[in-house]
């Protein structure tokens, strides 16, 4: 189910939806289309407005409406409305317009402001998702046993589903496990260094023994010229420090290490370092790319 659609929805259903960073859109009282309809509605014109603010919050009702038509939990919710409004905001800034069927188009003009232009054909019609095997997956998980499985089709669904979230995390668990493995050997023993390439804006966490003196194995001096990993995989692009940075803090609060780096003005990227082989780099891309659900690449810089 694509985003747009639902944004659309929501907007029929409440008359009003606003996106992150891009502004709010009203639909006039008076229009009434019905959910789920087949059947294209005529808006006249001036039916749907547009007010322009690039400093909009994000609309927690149509998180919780993404939340109910998708069964996905907030956090992946909000992201994939953060992405949706990211990616426009980049299409709009390079002169593309921005396209909603059902909505209309927003154009960038000369002045920098957004400039909407009304579609006048509805389109209330949803594509159906995958709901009912993501309902019957979280109530067997959360309150059945293996023993109370009703058929075999039902019970390989979810062995299989348990399998392929079970890889996944293994993958990410072993590539972590083993960059701290590797840290650890390339440190002499009777030293205590503690250097960690997280960039933290509100708290210093590289601390350095001044005891420590120069060590002539290579392997410790690629470490140090490389700043403690062997390469980097990209997750996430941000066009302003401000996302990057709230995106930074969102995911160190969830236990990942994560490096935040300056490319220019107009690009920030959120990084996961590794000092395994980089033989192992496009495994370490391939899993990440399967668990944050974001089109992942290597940097070695």
């Amino acid at each position: 189910m694509k985003i747009e659609q639902l944004i659309v929805q929501y907007l029929y259903n409440n008359k009003t939806v606003t996106l992150q960073d891009i502004g709010s859109f009203t639909i006039s009282p008076d229009i009434i289309i019905p959910a789920d309809n087949d059947k294209q509605e005529v808006l006249p014109d001036g039916a749907i407005s547009y007010e322009y603010n690039p400093k909009a919050k994000m609309d927690e009702g149509l998180v919780e409406f993404v939340m109910q038509q998708t069964r996905k939990i907030r956090p992946l919710a909000a992201s994939d409305l953060e992405s949706y409004s990211i990616l426009s905001k980049q299409f709009l800034n390079i002169g593309k317009p921005m396209i909603i069927e059902g909505l209309g188009t927003l154009l960038k003009n000369q002045f920098g402001e957004y400039v909407f232009n009304q579609s006048h054909l509805s389109n209330s019609r949803l594509e159906p998702a995958a709901q009912p095997i993501k309902e019957k997956i979280d109530e067997d998980i959360s309150f059945s046993s293996p023993g109370a499985k009703q058929s075999s089709k039902k019970g390989l669904a979810i062995t299989l589903s348990i399998i392929l979230i079970g890889l996944i995390v293994g993958a990410l668990y072993y590539f972590l496990k083993k960059e701290d493995t590797a840290v650890q050997k390339t440190e002499p023993v009777t030293n205590t260094v503690s250097e960690t390439p997280i960039i933290n804006n509100n708290t210093d966490t590289t601390k350095k023994d001044s005891t420590v003196k120069p060590v002539a194995d290579s392997t410790k001096q690629i470490a140090k010229v490389n700043d403690g990993y062997t390469f980097k995989v990209v997750i996430k692009e941000y066009p302003t420090r401000a996302a990057a940075q709230k995106a930074y803090t969102r995911l160190t609060n969830y236990g990942h290490t994560i490096i935040l780096t300056t490319i220019d003005s107009t690009l920030y990227r959120l990084s996961i370092p590794f000092t395994t082989e980089l033989s192992d780099s496009l495994r370490a891309k391939d899993s990440l790319a399967k668990f944050f659900r974001a089109k992942t690449f290597i940097d070695r810089n």
